[in-house]
């Protein structure tokens, strides 16, 4: 499924990824967004060696795996928090989208994290008046599944 299969307005995409853009720590991560639609968020890390947690075997570090999927879950939670405030005039919508952040973060490692690139997918579970629920997972470059988490954000 592509953004284009139920495309947001260029509006909310823009300002979706403008947001998440300006976060330092994505940046310094070196995630990179690549899709946004009503259904899922897709993103991706680059391997770099600062990123490992275990220098023997050369693998992810958990905290980078857990930021990951908790990135993408946020921007997911923001779409859904778009639709549901579109009635609001934009400055009203970012007033309440800018409050935006993540009450509780579970992680499942399923296997270690070996890789070169690390694709995060999350996707809304519910979208309430305050808070959403969306489920995440980390696949490697061979479609591996690393790992899965269920977050729930504040968004209202």
């Amino acid at each position: 499924m592509s953004q284009h299969d139920n495309p947001l307005p260029e509006e909310e995409r823009l300002a979706v990824r403008q947001f998440f853009e300006r976060i330092p720590f994505n940046r310094s991560l070196g995630i990179e967004l690549d899709e946004v639609s009503r259904e899922r968020v897709v993103m991706h890390l680059p391997m770099k060696p600062e990123l490992i947690g275990n220098f023997v075997q050369g693998i992810l570090h958990g905290g980078v795996i857990a930021s990951l999927l908790d990135v993408a879950g946020g921007a997911m939670a923001l779409v859904g928090a778009f639709e549901r405030h579109r009635h609001l005039s934009t400055p009203e919508r970012m007033a309440k989208l800018s409050r935006l952040g993540t009450i509780d973060l579970r992680i499942d490692y399923l296997r270690p994290g070996r890789g070169e690139r690390f694709s995060a997918s999350a996707v809304l579970l519910r979208s309430g008046n305050k808070v959403a629920v969306v489920r995440s997972e980390l696949h490697n470059e061979h479609q591996v599944l690393v790992a899965a988490g269920t977050g729930t954000y504040l968004c209202g």
